[in-house]
């Protein structure tokens, strides 16, 4: 999800929940994302993902674009699409939860959100606070944008 703010653009980015992630901030922040599973739709599964992850389900999304695919440093392959919206004003965070054994080794398991945190962030923050291989995805979408803008064929996304 990305808005337009001050003639700039802002994107939406989701900070892992869990113990791991508690303390982290440059360089762990991700795009809202999850596993699809064999010969499923991808663009439906990142809807899905974007749902369950942040706990709002964008409504009259006008155009969809396809960022295309990246692999993560463990072999991970991301499949990105952006959106126009913006979240409500009330907005809070409600991510799926994962069951993990904390403390390690002790025989105790907890519920973690699978996101703690989803804030929009300009460009040049989002650089910072994206794992480094994501970043291919704001140029995609800076230059998806700038195409938009000089064909006067190709509508702007919006959300409602």
């Amino acid at each position: 999800m990305f808005r337009r703010k001050n003639d700039e653009i802002e994107v939406l980015l989701a900070h892992p929940g869990g113990p791991f992630f508690v303390r982290k901030d440059d360089g762990v922040w991700t795009i809202p994302k999850g596993e699809a599973a064999p010969r499923e739709d991808l663009l439906t599964r990142a809807q899905i993902e974007f749902e369950e992850e942040v706990g709002f389900r964008p409504e009259n999304v006008q155009r969809w674009i396809e960022l295309g695919w990246i692999q993560q440093k463990g072999g991970k392959i991301v499949h990105a699409w952006a959106f126009e919206g913006d979240l409500p004003e009330r907005f809070e965070c409600k991510s799926n939860l994962f069951e993990l054994e904390w403390p390690p080794r002790s025989g105790k398991f907890q519920r973690f959100p699978e996101v703690d945190r989803a804030c929009f962030f300009s460009d040049e923050a989002a650089r910072r606070k994206l794992k480094s291989t994501q970043v291919s995805f704001l140029d995609r979408l800076r230059i998806a944008l700038s195409d938009r803008n000089t064909d006067p064929t190709k509508s702007r996304a919006t959300i409602s």
